[in-house]
């Protein structure tokens, strides 16, 4: 039997020292490890961990990006100036788990943030709720008169809100700002809601690596995604028309009792809208009060109405440039027209006898423009009221937009194209009618309208719009002759009070009857007052539309929308500081 102290395992203490110094050196090792970790958090992610270390409200508002603002120009200053910006703003909120004594809380602050007092109770006297929404967008001056009160449990968040310093300059052209399903700022309705991905920018992330209990690894990977902010909108609208625009039309609609009314005014040039507004209108700081969402659409590029007689413009210029007429050819006018078991008769029930062509615009005679569109032919005036853009929607950067209905112009009968040369029958949107009536201003010109002049991205590029023009539907000697028509309108014709003493102005009347909504036919005692033209006539630097709707004091358009385009026009002539022609 062999004795154990024949076997060798080596020496008892130096094993001891080896196993002590691999310790040592996996101990330095780690540590090496976790210093340049921890310099690496310092120096690189320093910005994650003071995030990590704010709360939960702070981290939010860290993440969000500043909404872009909305602006317009000044011609008096060039200065821009905003239609919706941002304002400071603070979250008070509430953490029901650390009130001492909530029902006294409640009490105390009830009346200061206009919240009911036993609905305050209701929602601090949860012992377990870590937290509650007291007050949003609240201003300093209340955060301040809260903070004063030193009460535990209850916290701000300085976050910001939006505001709209232009009150009364159109909310159904600007839209407003209400919250998604996840509680974040959205744009809804006009400008507000067509560019709000452009507005609201890019919200930031944060991300941390996790253990599979869901714990953050104090040593995982991290990152943080800064905010991006939204860019500016600045648009074509000129601000003193704007306000001046916003002003009468809110004074037409009330002196005459009418239901509603609209102006829109464009540079025929261009295509460029510099007033859009109507009445009545919401403002956007407090949308949660109207109560008809129907309130928040833009009538100018929405609302399809039967146009009537300011409609006839147009079957003259096919006519004029398909040279089937000229300003001095005539007919014979016996005050009505058969079509089969329809007759049809001028508005005022009267037969003129010998005409011109230029009388039947300024006596506004329907059987006048039936008499050209025979002459024109039904295939051809559907094409030419296609190619002046009705019936199409003209793609503005508004919506929602409508196309109108011109589909009765494709009927068989004689009676529809006959009924449609003097706007009954079918129906149009106010842009509709004012951008056509800027081709037959500027030569024949048809351009796309459009409201956003420039973009200005956080990073102080620019992006500029560009006038389109989408056709070209007469010719300008065409343009010419209708202009000069239009001219003798206003001169001699219904369109007396549209004038502007001094200039040349042109433009067209339109009493329109209102289809009924229960059936075929028409409301006996509602009718829509239009005006549409533009100044100077051989020169035009605005072409407008002002549209009444249902007028209770007066019953044609040359006393409600006429002596509103003039005062307008008048307006646009001094500030644009274009000189007299005559």
């Amino acid at each position: 039997m062999l004795h154990p102290a024949h076997y060798s395992f080596g020496n008892p203490i130096t094993w001891s020292k080896t196993r002590w110094f691999l310790l040592y050196v996996f101990v330095l090792f780690l540590g090496a490890l976790i210093v340049l970790k921890l310099g690496y958090l310092q120096l690189y992610e320093h910005k994650f961990y003071e995030v990590l270390a704010s709360d939960q409200h702070d981290l939010e508002t860290q993440l969000l990006p500043e909404r872009g603002r909305i602006l317009v120009r000044d011609r008096a200053d060039g200065q821009l100036y905003p239609l919706a910006a941002n304002r400071e703003a603070w979250t008070i909120y509430a953490s029901p788990k650390d009130l001492e004594d909530p029902i006294a809380v409640a009490h105390e602050l009830a009346a200061l943030v206009n919240v009911p007092d036993v609905d305050l109770v209701a929602r601090l006297n949860k012992p377990d709720d870590p937290y509650e929404l007291i007050v949003k967008n609240a201003s300093k001056d209340l955060m301040d008169q809260v903070k004063q009160k030193n009460l535990h449990g209850i916290g701000f968040v300085r976050t910001s809100a939006r505001f709209y310093p232009e009150l009364g300059s159109s909310g159904q052209l600007i839209g407003f700002v209400g919250q998604n399903d996840q509680g974040l700022p959205t744009g809804k309705y006009g400008i507000e809601g067509a560019f709000d991905e452009l507005l609201a920018g890019k919200i930031g992330s944060l991300f941390a690596e996790k253990d599979a209990s869901g714990r953050r690894l104090a040593l995982g990977n991290t990152a943080i995604t800064a905010a991006v902010n939204g860019a500016d909108v600045v648009l074509t609208i000129d601000r003193a028309i704007q306000y001046e625009t916003c002003k009468n039309i809110r004074a037409a609609v009330e002196k005459h009792g009418a239901d509603s009314g609209s102006i829109v005014i464009m540079d025929p040039r261009t295509g460029a809208v510099l007033a859009m507004c109507s009445y009545p209108d919401f403002d956007p700081a407090e949308y949660g009060k109207t109560k008809d969402v129907a309130a928040f659409n833009n009538p100018v590029n929405l609302h399809a109405y039967e146009p009537g007689s300011v409609f006839k413009p147009f079957v003259m210029a096919a006519g004029l440039n398909l040279e089937k007429i000229n300003p001095k050819s005539t007919y014979v006018d016996e005050g009505f027209e058969k079509f089969d078991k329809y007759t049809v008769r001028n508005s005022d029930g009267k037969a003129y006898g010998l005409q011109t062509m230029t009388q039947v615009l300024e006596n506004s005679l329907n059987t006048g423009t039936i008499f050209v569109q025979r002459l024109v032919g039904k295939d051809a005036f559907r094409e030419y009221v296609e190619a002046f853009g009705f019936g199409e929607k003209t793609n503005i950067e508004l919506s929602p937009e409508s196309k109108g209905d011109i589909s009765s112009l494709s009927k068989k009968g004689d009676i529809y194209a006959a009924t449609g040369s003097y706007g009954q029958g079918l129906t149009v949107t106010p842009i509709q009618l004012v951008t056509a009536f800027g081709a037959l201003a500027n030569g024949g010109k048809l351009f796309r309208p459009y409201v956003i002049d420039e973009i200005i991205y956080p990073d102080g590029t620019r992006e500029r719009t560009k006038p389109q023009e989408i056709a070209h539907p007469i010719d300008s000697r065409s343009s010419r002759l209708i202009s000069g028509m239009l001219t003798s309108v206003v001169e001699n014709g219904h369109g007396k009070r549209a004038g502007v003493p001094g200039y040349w102005v042109a433009g067209k009347t339109g009493t329109a009857q209102v289809a009924r909504k229960d059936g075929p036919g028409y409301e006996i005692d509602k009718t829509v007052g239009s005006f549409a033209g533009f100044a100077p006539a051989t020169d035009p630097r605005f072409v407008m539309l002002v549209k009444i709707d249902n007028p209770r004091d007066v019953q044609w358009a040359e006393s409600s929308a006429a002596p509103l385009f003039g005062q307008m026009a008048k307006f646009l002539l001094t500030y644009l500081q274009i000189p007299p022609e005559r």
